[in-house]
C-alpha cells in the first residue's frame, strides 16, 4: 500500500519538502474531483503559490490568488467541506484536507 495515500481524505502526497523556511507540497487529489494535482508552499504558516493542474482553470486560478499570503489554518477551515456536484468533496476541499494532513 502507498504510504503517501491518505485513504480517508482521498488524496496522495507527491512530495513534502522543506527548503529553508519554505515548505513545498504537492498532492494528487481524489479521483472524485477534476483537478489532477495541487501544488502549494507554506512559509511562516502562510499559503503561497497555490496552483492547480486540471479542473476549472479560471476559478482555480482565482482561488490561488485569493489565498495568497493567507494563514494556512484559516484557509483550510474556510475551504473545508466545500462540495462539488454531490461528490462529497471538491478541488478546494482537497486543498483543505491536504493542509490539515500536514504535521
Amino acid at each position: 500500500m502507498d504510504r503517501n495515500f491518505n485513504a480517508a481524505d482521498g488524496y496522495r502526497l507527491i512530495y513534502d519538502v522543506m527548503e529553508g523556511n519554505i515548505r513545498h507540497v504537492a498532492v494528487e487529489p481524489s479521483a472524485k474531483v477534476c483537478s489532477t494535482r495541487i501544488d502549494f508552499d507554506i512559509e511562516d504558516g502562510r499559503l503561497h503559490n497555490v496552483r492547480y493542474t486540471g479542473g476549472c482553470h479560471g476559478n482555480l486560478q482565482a482561488i490561488g490568488r485569493l489565498l495568497e499570503g493567507m494563514d494556512a489554518a484559516k484557509a483550510s477551515a474556510l475551504l473545508s467541506g466545500v462540495d462539488c456536484r454531490q461528490r462529497g468533496t471538491s478541488c478546494t476541499d482537497q486543498l483543505s484536507r491536504a493542509i490539515s494532513g500536514l504535521d
